[in-house]
């Protein structure tokens, strides 16, 4: 099933999607890798602060890279989400709703989706001139020193993905985990 989402994602909107389900989103979304996540996480554990708010937001594993004369950022793909499975309990566990990535997740990501009504849906790799084209600003708002790592505040329209796991515990990449 299709489904258009105004972000961002609530708990409330989690538990009406399904692995399957083929969204566009259009608001607003963070941008954040590996080294952000660390980083983030870090602090989490010196000083129990994050520069976000991690209150329902989504979280896009991307690392742009340089946008071109007129653009607002260049290619947008996603990159594999398993490098911040480490990091991704705790920030599900503080408010964070949704991930949006490619790859598979870990079972510990998987139990945290379920345990927070969170959902992890794929971008298509590959397709990240187009994606770069939904996204209609782009700004760092912490870690520039990081490049394309820092986390950005993205606004997206029409920006689409697939639902991957969902709150139930459906899983497209492992069906038979979840009896169906």
């Amino acid at each position: 099933m299709e489904k258009k989402i105004l972000l961002p994602f609530t708990k409330e909107i989690n538990e009406t999607l399904r692995a399957g389900d083929l969204v566009t989103m259009t608001g607003e979304m963070l941008v954040a890798r590996d080294a952000a996540h660390q980083r983030m996480l870090m602090q989490w554990e010196s000083e129990n602060s994050l520069p976000i708010d991690p209150k329902n937001a989504c979280i896009y594993y991307m690392g742009p890279s340089p946008a071109r004369e007129g653009r607002v950022i260049g290619s947008a793909g996603p990159t594999t989400a398993t490098r911040m499975d480490k990091y991704t309990p705790t920030l599900l566990d503080l408010g964070v709703t949704a991930m949006v990535g490619k790859g598979k997740r870990s079972q510990e990501v998987k139990e945290a989706i379920i345990r927070n009504k969170a959902v992890y849906l794929a971008a298509v790799g590959g397709a990240g001139a187009y994606l770069s084209k939904c996204i209609i600003s782009s700004e760092v708002i912490c870690y520039d020193d990081l490049g394309a790592e820092a986390i950005r505040r993205i606004k997206v329209k029409d920006f689409p993905a697939i639902v991957v796991m969902d709150c139930a515990g459906g899983d497209l990449y492992f069906p038979q985990a979840d009896g169906a």
